[in-house]
């Protein structure tokens, strides 16, 4: 290698070593601590430090308290200095999210669009809608990494073709006309597989975890070492189609029996046609059809986490927008879990999502983040 190549690459070491110790910092980050932590000279430090804050991506935030002498000053990555825009499609709905680099929400909508069946016709629409919530929300272009979507369905490997959804009723979908739709780098993923990451992401977290998303389908993730474990087929965190009661309710897969027959939001605007918010309030006031329906649920969904947590042997945390709804009956969840498990006196691996509000579309937008945060 070039001695000059090798400076330069040393350089890029230092400035990402940097960088990322203040975007994990939690407390405040002098230089002296910054240089300690780093294991750089100060003169090394200054120089990165300089690169970083002309480029606007480090930025000081103010001094410590008062102890005597000269006080010092905190340092921090700027979160909006970069932004992406994560983009859910679901069976009638578009919800979109701007997140900066810390996977906090600048802005929020959800639209009701009917846009995968008619694709050729609806990709000028989705671009259309992309650029008007940019606009809405005065998101800088000159910062947006890119636009992640999610798709309840499963992908080629190359993210460029919907295989099946059946949520959706589509199979063997290109998905040329939405990705060269808009202006910017575009990512397509799967829900539960973006979902997962982004809460593996927030939680901080080593080892393995298996994310279950509670929507209209129900999908999910396995993650180990902060990686997804997608299986052979690229199949694997398809939770929605274990079977909970041998010839059950008909699921949208064809089969009989699946979890997500029995415990997605899409049962309960079936049963009862009412918003989320409106049956959970029936709930609350002990109206006896809702109360048999949610505790059906809670059963059905206890024996798709107990044979998840015997199969992998680690936490199994509830997401989507469904799950927004259920710390109230997290202890009834946990004890039919428990009176399943062999080997366990409590169900305490059973948790709920940190980011249960508008979690697909920040998952959405993950992939661009952590590009970013790497490059740096």
């Amino acid at each position: 290698m070039p001695q000059a190549e090798g400076k330069e690459n040393s350089a890029l070491s230092v400035r990402s070593r940097i960088y990322r110790f203040l975007y994990d910092s939690k407390e405040f980050c002098s230089k002296q601590v910054l240089a300690s932590s780093c294991g750089v000279s100060m003169p090394t430090l200054y120089q990165n430090l300089n690169e970083l804050i002309e480029a606007g991506l480090v930025r000081y935030t103010g001094e410590a308290q008062f102890t005597g002498g000269r006080r010092a000053q905190g340092l921090d990555i700027v979160p909006d200095a970069r932004v992406a825009l994560g983009v859910s499609v679901t069976e009638h709905t578009l919800r979109l999210v701007a997140a900066d680099l810390r996977l906090h929400e600048l802005g929020y909508r959800s639209l009701p669009v009917d846009l995968l069946p008619r694709l050729p016709h609806n990709a000028s629409v989705f671009s259309r809608i992309v650029e008007e919530f940019l606009n809405e929300f005065s998101i800088d272009r000159k910062k947006l990494l890119g636009v992640g979507i999610t798709i309840p369905g499963l992908l080629t490997a190359d993210h460029t073709r919907l295989l099946v959804a059946p949520t959706l009723g589509l199979r063997d979908l290109p998905l040329d006309e939405l990705i060269y739709s808009v202006p910017y780098p575009v990512r397509v993923e799967n829900d539960g597989s973006a979902s997962g990451h982004a809460e593996y992401y927030v939680r901080g977290r080593r080892g393995t975890m298996a994310y279950l998303s509670l929507e209209n389908g129900i999908g999910g993730a396995v993650l180990m070492n902060g990686e997804l474990c997608a299986g052979d087929n690229a199949r694997s965190g398809e939770f929605g189609h274990i079977c909970v009661e041998p010839g059950g309710r008909r699921c949208s897969c064809g089969r009989s029996g699946c979890l997500e027959a029995y415990c997605s939001a899409r049962r309960i605007e079936e049963r009862f046609g009412v918003p989320l918010e409106e049956f959970f309030r029936g709930v609350e006031a002990h109206r006896p059809e809702y109360e048999a329906l949610l505790y059906d649920m809670l059963r059905h969904l206890a024996i798709a986490v107990h044979n998840i947590h015997m199969s992998l042997d680690c936490d199994v945390v509830l997401g989507g927008f469904l799950s927004e709804y259920l710390q109230p009956y997290l202890d009834i969840l946990r004890g039919y879990v428990s009176a399943l498990d062999a080997f366990s006196d409590n169900a305490d691996y059973v948790q709920l999502s940190r980011l249960r509000r508008h979690i697909t579309p920040l998952g959405a937008s993950l992939y661009f983040l952590r590009s970013f945060l790497s490059s740096v």
